[in-house]
């Protein structure tokens, strides 16, 4: 919990100097405020027995811990890789970190809540920053059609989960998961009512984590988007949404198994094909991303489904390659020109810069699931586990992973061309975003080990 207030503490702080026009004193607050919470969890998850925090709709309990630091490096990472754009690009820089940092905040409560009141408050604390980030190119109409599509449809959604919420009170009389999942197994709870609150908040959750059919938002916000706000969506804002929906339904609806999993079997099969087979026709850079998010959702869906001990673990492996990926690959694009989109903007930039190159072929393979980087270890771990009892489910997600294999090589082939390594541009990283870069590389190369 004191972790959750220093991030608070240190996102106001960062909004009261950003009034001050001292962006870099926001970056140096920024960093150490992340730096001192995530200190804070760490200790926490070596001494649980004296540093374990209960508070009213939260538990920061070791897996809570252990998904929170994950947040916290990856809006670390974001920030100190991104912090030349906002500088160069945005006329309010220090409100676009402070405005992270309070995102940050609302995926915390995500993570750690306890009763479904506390996870609306963190969605929304979540949410409402990213709505402004997204739209924040003012002269951009990509911009602002991606903020509207975004604010317009998460509102829906979370209207969808409200009402969700209602039908699951009405047959459990309880907002909290442990008394909720005590209704369930008692058999006290109104099975109707209930089984209607399941499959509405079934779909809200979906739709937060870019699944399909609810991931039409997805591509045109990911693409309009400024490329920083990109990254931290496809990580930390997926992160939360997973942890969320695992801790929902394995949990507090896991004697509902039965009901749920089915229309869940078919939706993460859907998910997919839909993201991979969307995601070969794309030129645009963060329009393959956006599809890779929507099929990666459903590799990440089979540790929900699945309902194993190891699940939680897996999970947060799975994750941690695929966002140290993601972040990797946005900062490069960052690092190129935020305003680049096209895919053959990259040709030849791996070649005539190695240490970039490098960085794109790590996070290019561990996307691939190729070993033995951190993306095939998570794969691995989700997949092995899953195919105990879904083997048909995980033979799809095989399949759909060798289609996947195709576009991020047209990628890395594209960066990495010898015949434009002449013309391409020699890219000038800062220093922050070589720190960053190195530390996305040796977590996509160690991270695997983890795991296993």
């Amino acid at each position: 919990m004191d972790a959750l207030i220093v991030v608070f503490i240190t996102g106001l702080i960062s909004m009261f100097i950003a009034m001050a026009k001292k962006p870099v004193l926001v970056l140096v607050t920024a960093v150490l405020g992340l730096s001192v919470a995530i200190g804070l969890m760490v200790w926490q998850w070596y001494y649980p027995h004296n540093y374990f925090v209960k508070y009213e709709g939260l538990l920061f309990d070791q897996g809570a811990v252990l998904y929170s630091v994950l947040a916290m490096s990856f809006t670390f990472l974001v920030i100190a890789g991104g912090y030349n754009y906002f500088k160069r690009e945005a006329e309010h820089t220090g409100e676009y970190i402070s405005l992270l940092i309070f995102s940050l905040v609302g995926a915390l409560c995500m993570i750690a809540y306890t009763d479904l009141f506390m996870f609306f408050l963190g969605l929304e604390i979540l949410s409402i920053p990213i709505y402004v980030m997204v739209g924040s190119k003012k002269k951009d109409t990509l911009s602002a059609e991606a903020s509207l599509k975004y604010f317009f449809t998460g509102a829906f959604a979370t209207g969808v989960f409200l009402f969700g919420t209602a039908w699951v009170f009405g047959a459990t009389g309880s907002f909290r998961l442990d008394e909720i999942e005590t209704a369930i197994t008692d058999g006290t709870a109104n099975g109707p009512l209930l089984g209607i609150g399941i499959l509405m908040m079934m779909a809200s959750f979906l739709f937060k984590v870019g699944a399909a059919p609810f991931h039409f938002w997805s591509p045109d916000v990911y693409g309009g988007s400024p490329n920083i706000v990109t990254g931290y969506m496809a990580a930390v804002v997926k992160l939360a949404g997973l942890i969320a929906f695992m801790k929902l339904f394995d949990y507090a609806f896991s004697g509902m198994h039965e009901l749920w999993s089915g229309a869940l079997y078919a939706l993460i099969i859907l998910t997919m094909f839909v993201g991979n087979l969307s995601a070969l026709r794309q030129t645009k850079f963060k329009r393959v991303l956006a599809y890779s998010s929507i099929s990666n959702a459903g590799y990440a869906l089979l540790s929900i489904i699945t309902q194993d001990t190891s699940s939680f673990w897996n999970l947060w492996v799975y994750v941690l390659g695929y966002g140290l990926s993601v972040i990797a690959l946005i900062i490069v694009s960052v690092v190129l020109d935020d305003n680049e989109d096209d895919i053959s903007s990259f040709k030849g930039i791996g070649r005539k810069n190695p240490f970039i190159g490098f960085v794109m072929v790590l996070a290019l393979l561990s996307l691939a699931g190729v070993p033995p980087l951190t993306g095939f270890v998570g794969k691995y771990m989700v997949f092995s586990t899953a195919f105990k009892q879904y083997p048909e489910l995980v033979i799809v997600a095989i399949i759909n992973s060798g289609i996947g294999i195709y576009y991020y090589l047209k990628l890395l082939m594209t960066a990495m061309s010898k015949e434009d390594a002449d013309s391409a541009e020699t890219l000038q990283p800062t220093a922050l975003q070589n720190i960053v870069l190195f530390i996305c590389a040796v977590g996509l190369l160690v991270g695997g080990f983890i795991g296993l």
